[in-house]
């Protein structure tokens, strides 16, 4: 490692075959604990090169627990995470509301790191049993639409780096393989960035592989589409720009948003929007995510019929009924 960090003081990087070198070295435990934080740190401090990343998620998904829900096409939604905005749990919600209008989502989660409460922090909390059992999760997919999972679950080889991001609490570029590591390698995949930089990283990887994907960023700095500002999205189909007010909302303050301070709180919020008695902001929100989730399955399809499968799921509490069906068992 002391070549490694020395490689990194003097601003060069890695091949993606070193990079994979690296992350497996670092899963294994060949390095002790301050040379893995100095190592993170060091990508806070400087951009990661494609090369990099595609090295480092080909290593993280080598080493996971996979699995196969072979005949059903599968969409993840999530966020990278480490955009500091502690919103409440928007994905996740809008996964609920896509598996709610008929699509089977399998949810890749993790606990919070760099916000307050993770979307396996409110799963948990509202009775969710975390496992990582091929055979009950295809039960939920068939019965919900949907299953959760847990990361921790299926990548056994990163408690090494767990208590590491912990204690350093800031996004670091584990942040960044979350998306790109499910464990059940979804054909469809909506998901919210950090920054426009990295939205561009994941369309380079995503371009060599037969994945049909929608790439998220709000222009002023949120993981997801939060209708605060304007925002853009990379599919197979190439790069677009969204205006708020075009799209028929009025911009929405950003404590509107809020995701609460602690587990309990979040949850509560969660349940409200999926109770359908959230309000417009929190449920327009949502269900913009959810449209373009939807439109993800759909290029053809306008982003008004979309939303409308999205409503429709949401206010007509099919995605409550999903949530009940994955938690009830």
């Amino acid at each position: 490692m002391k070549e490694i960090l020395a490689h990194l003081f003097e601003y060069k990087s890695f091949s993606r075959k070193e990079a994979y070198d690296i992350l497996t070295n670092i899963a294994t435990g060949k390095y002790d604990s301050h040379q893995i934080a100095a190592f993170m740190t060091i990508y806070g401090m400087r951009s990661i090169r494609v090369e990099e990343l595609g090295g480092f998620r080909d290593a993280m998904y080598d080493l996971c627990n996979k699995v196969d829900f072979n005949g059903y096409d599968l969409i993840d939604m999530c966020g990278t995470g480490g955009d500091g905005k502690n919103t409440f749990n928007i994905s996740t919600l809008a996964s609920f509301i896509v598996a709610g209008a008929g699509y089977h989502v399998a949810k890749h989660g993790n606990v919070g790191v760099s916000s307050g409460c993770g979307s396996s922090n409110v799963m948990e909390h509202l009775g969710y049993q975390f496992t990582n059992d091929s055979d009950t999760l295809k039960g939920q997919l068939e019965r919900a639409n949907i299953c959760f999972l847990h990361a921790p679950l299926f990548h056994p080889a990163m408690k090494t780096v767990a208590p590491i991001r912990r204690a350093l609490a800031v996004k670091t570029f584990f942040n960044m393989l979350g998306p790109l590591t499910n464990p059940a390698n979804p054909k469809f995949q909506s998901v919210g960035v950090f920054s426009l930089e990295l939205a561009r990283l994941y369309a380079y990887l995503y371009q060599g592989t037969d994945k049909q994907y929608s790439i998220m960023h709000a222009l002023d700095g949120y993981d997801e589409i939060s209708l605060t500002g304007d925002f853009k999205i990379i599919t197979n189909q190439g790069e677009n720009y969204y205006n708020v007010e075009e799209l028929g909302f009025t911009p929405v303050k950003s404590e509107a948003l809020a995701g609460g301070e602690t587990v309990e709180e979040a949850a509560k919020i969660f349940k409200q929007i999926i109770e359908g008695t959230g309000t417009d902001e929190q449920n327009n929100t949502v269900l913009t995510n959810a449209a373009f989730g939807i439109k993800t399955f759909h290029p053809e399809k306008s982003f008004g019929d979309c939303f409308y499968e999205a409503e429709s799921s949401l206010l007509g509490l099919k995605a409550l009924n999903s949530f009940k069906k994955l938690i009830n068992g």
